[in-house]
């Protein structure tokens, strides 16, 4: 079994790319891919501790696309982290997402939840503060039972501390992806609230920009959800991929590799998302 979809510190996750190497490898897995939120800055360090203990490790990104309804995120895996064009357009999304947390803490405050950006950037190291550092810092000041609620009451898009940010283009994310040489990959196709009917005019369009897979295998999908996304996928002409997207303390429920318990992603799937890298 592989997963490939994965956060570590330098995004949303709560653990190193080191620590996330061995669990996977104690896990029994046979591949894990890092995908931080719209940053490869961990590739570096997970691909030694990966070489270090046998695992295969595959590099990827997860990139914020722009979408009117639901929620995007383009996968991209085997993209050359030196890029200079693709690491200017995450620089990019990163710089909107530190522009927009001062806004949900001027939100929270007028909600009666004063936070101070020190007290939430504990929380984040070195790497650019997100809405799960928020989320954190408003269950240490009792604001919220656990990092769930804050983000169902509050954080979450429609929820009254949202603020909405810079991100690119669906077309955009997929070029940029292909330009670095990787595998462009439709993250969990459920968030984007579209019918069968929809999601195909979606991901055909998408895979006349570029795109070349699906995550059909995923922690919340249904059972008929992942036949519904293996069936669109054999009919378009796309290849699969899988992944819990695991975040550790931030999502406990979800655990590396199985989800919350059923998920299985089978190896075959890297093997067809290798030979498209041309690995």
């Amino acid at each position: 079994m592989v997963d490939l979809h994965t956060h570590s510190i330098f995004s949303d996750g709560s653990h190193t790319p080191e620590e996330l190497a061995a669990m996977g490898k104690a896990a029994g897995l046979s591949a894990v891919a890092l995908t931080d939120h719209d940053t490869m800055a961990g590739l570096e360090r997970f691909a030694a501790a990966c070489a270090g203990i046998g695992l295969k490790g595959i590099p990827g990104v997860e990139i914020s696309a722009d979408v009117v309804r639901g929620t995007m995120h383009i996968l991209g895996y085997y993209a050359d982290p030196r890029c200079a064009a693709l690491n200017m357009a995450l620089e990019r999304i990163r710089d909107g997402r530190s522009d927009r947390n001062g806004k949900i803490l001027e939100r929270l405050a007028s909600l009666g939840m004063p936070l101070s950006s020190e007290e939430v950037a504990r929380y984040a190291g070195d790497e650019v503060v997100g809405r799960p550092h928020v989320a954190r810092a408003m269950v240490e000041k009792g604001y919220a039972r656990s990092c769930e609620e804050a983000f169902e009451k509050y954080l979450a898009k429609g929820r009254p501390a949202y603020v909405d940010r810079f991100r690119l283009s669906p077309a955009e994310s997929v070029r940029m992806i292909r330009e670095a040489g990787g595998v462009a990959v439709l993250a969990h196709p459920f968030t984007l609230e579209l019918d069968n009917g929809g999601l195909r005019r979606v991901l055909v369009g998408l895979k006349d920009d570029g795109l070349q897979g699906v995550e059909a295998y995923y922690s919340e999908h249904s059972p008929d959800q992942t036949r519904r996304y293996l069936a669109l996928a054999r009919e378009i002409g796309l290849l699969v991929t899988g992944g819990s997207d695991f975040h550790g303390a931030v999502n406990p429920a979800i655990r590396l590799g199985i989800g919350f318990g059923n998920l299985r992603v089978p190896d075959d799937v890297l093997t067809a998302l290798a030979a498209a890298a041309g690995r």
